[in-house]
């Protein structure tokens, strides 16, 4: 009997995964220990290896399909064996193949899929998944979500899974395809302009979303649809944190700390501040409470050519300023580089996200769920302020702070703010508590 390989479970956060990569096609020889394909989660790139020696005898998914984990992806055997007990995509397998009990996570283990029933698995992976029916109608509940996000009837779809199900695929194929109704006649252009523009093919390109960016526009659709998000726009006078940056600059090689920006020294100070505003840096449960935290673990975000990642610098409020600066360059490269785990961009109670350096102003960052505020941090502008009786220039740099008002009121969030601010501008007698 052939043996099915399962989508790997890549984090406990994680649901689906993207097939990036085949290296293996149908009818190649496998052995144990090569690399079948290649995958991505919304936030990193992993290896699928084989435990298994025989044929591919069939893929059940191609290079960019998304894939729920745990998910028959593809048959290894030797030819002519039976493939009955597999059928891609969320196809199940006779009970008579159902692995035997005290199965550990290291050893070949199930997926629980829809039908209630089991196929083995090949790859490692951590824990099994079980999705429910909807007994109404034949169709996954991520078809039904699907369809509610696109907007379109499913029942209109045409079904491809077992037993005439409706599946995530078959929604997305028919909002694609789907007739135009209800489209204006358009209207002809004039004939003597048009002969004087060229004729250009390819007009434009429909691009899909990586698995990043479908990731973050789910994040951000969940958090905008579910939160009530309010933004203060502050600022402060960064005169001693451009000192400070400039005189580590010059002399802190000394004592290895040349490299600390002034990204570096917001995050120390938000860190810091934090545990007097535990309202803040807390995680909203789903049960209308909040969940706060003794300790801060700071969300990170980082920009990258993939997308928008957000590690998290755990316990923060432990760490020196130098400490932090390591600690936070380690975590971007490996963002960088898309080496981040999903578990490294979990846990966190309160996020940073910085676009000083592209010239904004202000703006109003996006929660990140289950937090319950996120800290934007802005540029540096020349600001003009009465002093002795003059007028005076000094840098000023912005800061914008969304909190869900649900757990948070205007006062206790301005208050944080003023402390923080306060802080920042005494960073070098904060640095000596």
């Amino acid at each position: 009997m052939a043996e099915g390989v399962l989508m790997p479970k890549a984090g406990i956060t994680v649901e689906e995964c993207i097939i990036t990569e085949w290296l293996k096609k149908k009818g190649d020889k496998v052995a144990v220990g090569e690399i079948l394909f290649t995958y991505e989660t919304d936030k990193a790139t992993f290896e699928c290896e084989s435990t298994a020696e025989g044929e591919i005898l069939e893929v059940f998914y191609a290079e960019g399909d998304e894939v729920p984990v745990l998910e028959v992806v593809c048959a290894i055997g030797q030819p002519g064996e039976s493939m009955d007990n597999l059928k891609g995509g969320e196809g199940a397998a006779p009970e008579e193949h159902q692995p035997a009990a005290g199965k550990t996570a290291n050893e070949p283990i199930a997926n629980t899929t829809a039908d209630e029933t089991e196929v083995p698995t090949i790859c490692q992976v951590t824990e099994p998944t079980a999705l429910t029916v909807n007994t109404d109608m034949k169709i996954s509940p991520r078809a039904r979500m699907t369809a509610s996000a696109m907007g379109v009837n499913p029942a209109l779809a045409n079904p491809t899974g077992p037993d005439g199900r409706i599946v995530e695929k078959d929604v997305r194929d028919y909002a694609v395809n789907r007739p135009l109704q209800d489209v204006a006649e358009p209207v002809e252009a004039n004939p003597e302009v048009m002969s004087n523009i060229p004729k250009v093919e390819n007009e434009y390109e429909d691009i899909k979303f990586s698995g990043v960016r479908k990731a973050t526009a789910k994040a951000m659709t969940r958090s905008l649809t579910l939160m009530a998000q309010l933004t203060h726009q502050h600022s402060f006078d960064a005169t001693t944190i451009q000192a400070l940056r400039k005189d580590l600059k010059q002399r802190g090689e000394v004592l290895n700390m040349s490299d600390i920006t002034l990204n570096d020294m917001v995050l120390f100070a938000v860190s810091r501040v934090l545990l007097n505003h535990q309202d803040l840096n807390a995680n909203m449960l789903e049960e209308n409470s909040v969940r706060r935290f003794k300790h801060v673990h700071l969300g990170m975000a980082v920009d990258t050519s993939k997308g928008l990642f957000v590690p998290v610098i755990r316990y923060a409020d432990r760490m020196s300023l130098e400490e932090i600066s390591i600690e936070a360059k380690r975590i971007a490269k490996l963002c960088q580089e898309g080496k981040v785990t999903p578990d490294m961009m979990s846990g966190g109670t309160f996020t940073v996200s910085n676009l000083g350096s592209l010239g904004v102003e202000m703006f109003t960052p996006v929660i990140n769920p289950p937090q319950i505020g996120i800290l934007g941090v802005c540029g540096i502008n020349t600001r003009v302020r009465e002093m002795n009786g003059e007028l005076k220039g000094y840098p000023s740099m912005g800061l914008s702070l969304t909190y869900d008002h649900r757990a948070v009121d205007g006062s206790p969030a301005s208050r944080f703010m003023k402390e923080l601010c306060t802080a920042l501008e005494n960073l070098n007698l904060m640095l000596m508590k």
